[in-house]
């Protein structure tokens, strides 16, 4: 069965079309990008799957049932702007947050959820960290606690918002080997993604927005030049052996 189905998501702003009449299904198990010019709706479309922004129209089904019945299957690491970094918690407690839909709000996390929580943020190299406010933690470290939190979740399909914007080489690769991991294990991620020269290096699925889903499938047949032209317009600053490599 089909991890995430959409179908004719439409979100608008003001009466302002944001997203037109969205609609895709992903297969399990990929690393999926979504790729598209600024302002396309890219991270709109994750939220709007997620009900975090009121959809105009459309449904969302995650393993053939609505996205509210299965929540818990769900994981979601937003941008790092979205945070507010100067709330008084540590990097531990941010990653337990994780296992609430596991626990429930009321009850308190046990020291089996305690153990999970410092595993996860092992697997991102942030043990040595725990205990450290959020605040205090640079902009690498603060997404791989996210990230951690996100594993905490113990999600099937994971939903991950610009994870790479601002990190150093180091988070980058943590990243990285984070993502192939999830694959290993079976598991489906959908990842807003500036960058096009790692496209094709890092995921196996691509989806082209621009307001409107415009192509998606194998990246290595989907991310081509003509694809990128149609999404992009005269965004691309440049093209080199067929792929487009930046966008202004």
């Amino acid at each position: 069965m089909e991890p995430l189905k959409v179908e004719n998501i439409t979100v608008a702003y003001h009466k302002k079309p944001v997203l037109m009449e969205v609609g895709f299904s992903v297969p399990e198990g990929k690393l999926i990008s979504i790729v598209g010019p600024n302002g396309a709706g890219k991270s709109t479309l994750i939220k709007a799957i997620l009900g975090l922004v009121p959809r105009a129209s459309g449904t969302v089904e995650i393993y053939g049932k609505p996205y509210r019945s299965q929540r818990k299957l769900v994981g979601y690491v937003p941008q790092r702007g979205e945070v507010d970094w100067d709330f008084p918690t540590n990097a531990l407690d941010v990653v337990l947050m994780g296992r609430y839909g596991h626990v429930g709000w009321v009850k308190r996390p046990s020291k089996k959820d305690t153990a999970f929580a410092e595993e996860c943020l092992d697997k991102v190299g942030m043990s040595a960290y725990a205990g450290r406010q959020i605040s205090q933690l640079s902009g690498g470290q603060q997404q791989r606690v996210f990230l951690a939190r996100a594993l905490a979740q113990d999600a099937t399909i994971y939903f991950m918002d610009e994870p790479f914007v601002g990190v150093d080489a180091a988070t980058e690769k943590a990243i990285i080997t984070l993502l192939d991991e999830l694959k290993s294990q079976g598991k489906t991620v959908l990842v807003v993604h500036h960058d096009l020269q790692t496209v094709p290096e890092y995921f196996d699925w691509t989806l082209l927005v621009n307001k409107r889903l415009l192509e998606a499938g194998p990246t290595e047949s989907v991310f081509t030049v003509e694809n990128l032209q149609k999404t992009y317009g005269g965004r691309l600053a440049f093209l080199k052996k067929g792929t487009a490599l930046v966008e202004q």
